[in-house]
């Protein structure tokens, strides 16, 4: 029986270059490999989808699944977590701690990704700071919106766009919001701007604080394969989450060559062994029983913050195995 042709693509990381470069193969398939950058993947899926096994937005899909809306079904391949303590900036002049968030104007690019579902769970769970609690303003970071459409009105919870023209970076040093939640550090704060800082000075601190407190390393972004594929070859689950696996474990094992590293750190060897010692031994597990408590954090956040009509379970998300 001839290989199934198929389609995958995803960002470009460590974990899955054996995949891409053919050194790893998926069973049955006959593979043509994509590198497309996340966000412009998450569109091009939405809108088309465009290939038949894809990265996607972890969130989006956990929500477009409790809605019977969603075009992939997932397999237990985690290839985007982050803790997300770092990712707050604020005028330090009026926040020192996250109680003094309360109130205060946050500035965000979108309220519905996977990032901001993270944090605001966070914040409600470590500080007592509720979604309703903070006044949400949406922007562009560096370089205006072209958004011109309110954004989706959620209960009790102030959401507005910024002025035309205006940037969140901007507003920051300027002071006419209080915070900035974003994943990549705002100008302002790169540049040295007066007041502007992070919430957490010592992040990896607070972070790895976080991992021992609840056993969550967030989960960002998954792996899906087309629903039609999935019906018609249910054995493709398997082979694809086989091979991400494959690739990801060739990934880890160049952490571990010492007489010639290659990765381009020149302490590697201490910091794996450092990271293992928070996370365990396997730094960056896939499968559903290893990350079952972020995936059951993730679904219960989705849910509280009014994404999804229900809580999801775990075993409800992803192709059987």
């Amino acid at each position: 029986m001839p290989d199934v042709p198929i389609t995958v693509a995803s960002g470009d990381y460590d974990r899955v270059r054996a995949l891409r470069e053919g050194r790893v193969g998926i069973a049955g398939c006959a593979v043509t490999y994509s590198t497309v950058e996340a966000n412009a993947l998450f569109i091009r899926n939405l809108k088309n989808q465009e290939f038949d096994v894809a990265e996607m937005s972890f969130s989006t899909y956990i929500t477009l699944k409790a809605r019977g809306a969603h075009h992939y079904t997932a397999v237990p391949v985690f290839l985007s977590r982050a803790f997300r303590h770092s990712a707050i900036f604020v005028r330090n002049d009026r926040i020192a701690s996250p109680a003094d968030l309360k109130g205060k104007r946050v500035g965000t690019p979108e309220y519905l990704t996977t990032m901001l579902v993270w944090m605001r769970g966070l914040l409600s769970d470590e500080y007592g700071i509720a979604p309703s609690d903070l006044h949400w303003r949406l922007g562009g970071l560096e370089q205006p919106s072209a958004k011109t459409t309110p954004p989706e009105p959620l209960a009790g919870v102030d959401i507005e766009n910024v002025a035309a023209g205006k940037t969140l970076a901007r507003m920051l040093a300027d002071g006419e919001i209080d915070a900035i939640f974003s994943a990549r550090p705002p100008s302002c704060f790169i540049k040295g701007a007066a007041n502007v800082g992070r919430l957490f000075a010592d992040t990896r601190a607070v972070e790895e604080a976080y991992f021992k407190k609840t056993g969550v390393y967030p989960l960002m972004h998954a792996v899906g394969i087309r629903n039609s594929l999935v019906a018609t070859h249910p054995w493709m689950a398997r082979a694809v989450f086989d091979a991400f696996l494959k690739a990801k474990e060739i990934a880890i094992a160049d952490l571990q060559k010492l007489a010639a590293f290659s990765i381009t750190l020149p302490w590697v060897e201490a910091e794996y062994r450092a990271t293992q010692a928070v996370l365990g031994k396997d730094i960056w597990p896939y499968g559903i029983d290893e990350n079952r408590k972020a995936i059951e954090t993730l679904c219960r956040y989705l849910h509280e913050q009014g994404f999804t009509p229900r809580r999801m379970q775990a075993e409800e998300l992803f192709a059987p195995l």
